[in-house]
């Protein structure tokens, strides 16, 4: 065998072992890629103003924010001016209306607390049904379970009529039509029904309201100790009053 054509195989062997390295060096960055791309990623920390949780289609179902980011009143694309900024989460249903939240603050202004904290559920293009709430301002706090009955007005035609009133020239014309936009033919544009918690006189109450809002049935035991019963007219008047001193008469045989 001639020098040149020992140099030759060996030059085709060296270049079949560079080929076959390279493809198994190509095998394991592609293993290594694809691995990678299908993990998820994970983060033991991160700092973030504002997260949006969509659907595939782009829909947001959820944000989480900070209080800057925080999402304005937006109704069927229309924004509205007004909503305060706070940190929290707020849900969207599966039209992307806004449906519900949990929301909390709290800081001291001029060395008094002004704190709060709430769970809000909504009604279907309305506003809050159903809320677990705690509030304090200038000494005094309440918190508990809410419940309100809300107009059958979608909210952004009661925000247009509204907004239509206040463009009204100030006097009893405006006042007598806010009124009675108020009133909404008896059926009051909210009402709350239920009150269950601790009010501000630090009293358990449980207050039970007619459709127009006016309490009817409250239990009470109050900040001493003592419970009681009382009904109440439309008015506000107290018709009957049970205390926990009361003795129930027998029944009659």
């Amino acid at each position: 065998m001639t020098p040149t054509l020992s140099l030759s195989h060996r030059g085709l062997f060296s270049f079949r072992t560079a080929l076959a390295a390279l493809s198994t060096l190509a095998c394991v960055l592609a293993l290594a890629a694809f691995t990678e791309a299908t993990r998820r990623p994970h983060f033991q920390e991160i700092d973030v103003e504002r997260i949006n949780i969509v659907e595939p289609d782009g829909r947001l179902r959820l944000t989480i924010s900070d209080a800057a980011r925080s999402p304005g009143w937006v109704f069927h694309g229309k924004p509205y001016p007004g909503r305060p900024k706070g940190a929290g989460l707020i849900f969207f249903n599966d039209e992307g209306e806004e449906d519900g939240g949990i929301g909390f603050g709290g800081r001291k202004v001029d060395g008094k607390v002004r704190a709060y904290g709430e769970i809000a559920f909504d009604r279907y293009e309305q506003d809050e049904a159903v809320t677990l709430s705690y509030d304090e301002r200038e000494g005094r706090r309440q918190h508990g379970l809410m419940v309100t009955d809300r107009a059958d007005m979608p909210v952004t035609t009661m925000l247009e009529k509204r907004d239509s009133i206040r463009s009204m020239p100030e006097g009893p014309a405006r006042d007598s039509a806010m009124r009675a936009f108020m009133d909404n033919n008896g059926q009051p544009l909210a009402a709350r029904r239920l009150f269950a918690g601790r009010d501000e006189s630090r009293s358990a109450v449980i207050r039970l309201s007619d459709p127009k809002g006016r309490p009817r049935l409250v239990l009470t035991v109050d900040s001493t100790g003592a419970a009681s019963v009382q009904f109440l007219d439309t008015a506000g008047h107290v018709t009957r009053s049970l205390s926990g001193l009361d003795t129930l008469a027998a029944p009659s045989r």
